[in-house]
């Protein structure tokens, strides 16, 4: 067992692609609670498709590829609150809109853009392929999101639970959801390289998905996911090394085993929820 731990950390991709996916996993994790709480599921999937045409860009440019994602991501959001203010089209449709259209532009500028980078990579991850430069980029975001979390955390809380109690005593909620839009576009660029464009939303949902069936308490929940996705980062990694399969694929595997048996065995999953019906281990909590 040992040796079979060890073997891997001899090369330094594999060093650099275990970094990168617990930092990523990690800054999902948090973020995936409050958007679990929100409502903002389906604003997570949207964020990672529309920032493909500013990955693209990027690399037209010569510029880092965080700088056009964070700006296509951060420009995505205040497009679908445009639309939606400003005509009848509902907040579901105008972020349908808004994701896919951005997503083909991305996808036409892919054809026609001749690269010496593959930009494929970048629908579905590259974490055995990161260079330093790559690391250390993350590694500067990843470290600025988990600040802003942890210095605005009770913040995002109020407002996802009572926005009329958090405005009540002194919390803009319209401030503080932009603030939690705009370090989900961090987060974004951070899991573009370890999973993909079209992964990403998995790293953002299922964490704080699996840790709300496991507690009611936000500290604990928070914890969870990010051991959830720390676990499943660092086992999909693994996994891909000795069965040669896709890294990012491999990642979100894991995830969803372990939302399914969050799902099947947690304290609100099916088993958790049968045995309030039943009254199954009652006894023994009350003893």
């Amino acid at each position: 067992m040992i040796a079979w731990l060890v073997e891997p950390l001899q090369f330094g991709f594999m060093q650099r692609a275990l970094l990168v996916a617990v930092v990523a996993g990690t800054v999902g994790a948090l973020l995936s609670c409050w958007l679990t709480l929100v409502g903002w599921s389906l604003m997570g999937d949207a964020v990672s498709h529309a920032v493909l045409p500013g990955v693209v860009l990027s690399y037209i440019i010569g510029i880092p590829f965080g700088i056009g994602a964070f700006v296509f991501g951060a420009g995505a959001v205040a497009l679908i609150g445009v639309v939606r203010r400003t005509s009848r089209v509902k907040e579901d449709a105008a972020i349908g809109v808004v994701f896919t259209g951005l997503f083909a532009l991305g996808l036409v500028l892919i054809s026609t853009t001749p690269s010496d980078t593959d930009l494929s990579h970048i629908l579905f991850g590259n974490l055995l392929g990161l260079s330093g430069a790559d690391v250390v980029q993350i590694l500067v975001l990843g470290a600025l999101t988990v600040l802003v979390v942890a210095l605005k955390h009770r913040d995002f809380t109020l407002v996802a639970f009572d926005r009329t109690h958090a405005h009540a005593v002194g919390i803009d909620p319209r401030r503080t959801e932009a603030l939690l839009l705009g370090l989900l576009a961090l987060a974004v660029v951070v899991a573009l390289q370890a999973v993909g464009i079209v992964l990403v939303v998995a790293v953002l949902i299922i964490p704080g998905a699996t840790a709300y069936l496991l507690t009611d308490r936000m500290e604990r929940m928070l914890l969870i996911a990010v051991l959830v996705a720390v676990v499943s980062a660092v086992a999909g990694t693994y996994l891909s090394f000795y069965l040669d399969i896709s890294t990012g694929g491999s990642v979100v595997v894991c995830l969803a085993g372990a939302f399914t048996l969050a799902y099947l065995l947690g304290r609100h999953g099916r088993l958790g929820r049968w045995r309030a019906r039943t009254g199954v281990g009652a006894g023994r909590g009350s003893r």
